[in-house]
């Protein structure tokens, strides 16, 4: 049993190292700034996927983002293909060495973030509603900087290490 155990731990130890570090992306351009480019106004476009690969939800983002110093705010205003709309807003802080931390209403705890080249990673639990119900996901979102106006965003969405599917989005900063 305990052998077990050891192994099982030691599994989900490893399974965590396994996927990309932001630090990856170190020597890739163009750099990105989360304070210069999430400032102002910008537009994204998104799909959600299940794990199968189909599109449950598409959507559109309207985003207006502040800083003052190392404190951002960023307001997202969503409407999806089902004509419900919704409103995130996320508050967050730079810290040294290119790291983030953030909340938002419906964020469980705090968001935790880093950049290095012209990548952005973000974790972070949500407090999803689904049909009455609210289920706590995690996020594991990442953004790459494209050009001085553009950023792809992929995020991986799972419960319990099962991967329930994935966003994706474009934002295009005006």
């Amino acid at each position: 049993m305990k052998r077990r155990l050891l192994l099982l731990a030691t599994s989900a130890a490893l399974a965590g190292c396994a996927g990309p570090q932001v630090a990856d992306y170190a020597g890739q351009t163009p750099k990105l700034d989360l304070r210069s480019y999430f400032n102002g106004t910008l537009d994204a476009f998104g799909v959600f996927t299940d794990r199968s690969g189909k599109v449950v939800k598409r959507f559109t983002v309207l985003m207006v983002c502040t800083w003052t110093g190392d404190d951002g705010v960023l307001d997202e205003s969503f409407t999806y293909s089902d004509g419900t709309t919704q409103k995130r807003i996320w508050r967050l802080r730079r810290e040294a060495d290119g790291r983030y931390t953030g909340r938002a209403d419906d964020v469980v705890g705090e968001a935790v973030g880093a950049e290095s080249g012209n990548a952005f990673n973000w974790r972070y639990t949500l407090a999803l509603p689904v049909d009455g119900s609210v289920y706590n996901v995690q996020f594991d979102d990442w953004m790459y900087l494209m050009t001085d106006k553009v950023m792809l965003n992929k995020a991986t969405m799972s419960k319990l290490g099962i991967r329930l599917g994935e966003v994706t989005l474009s934002f295009t900063k005006r």
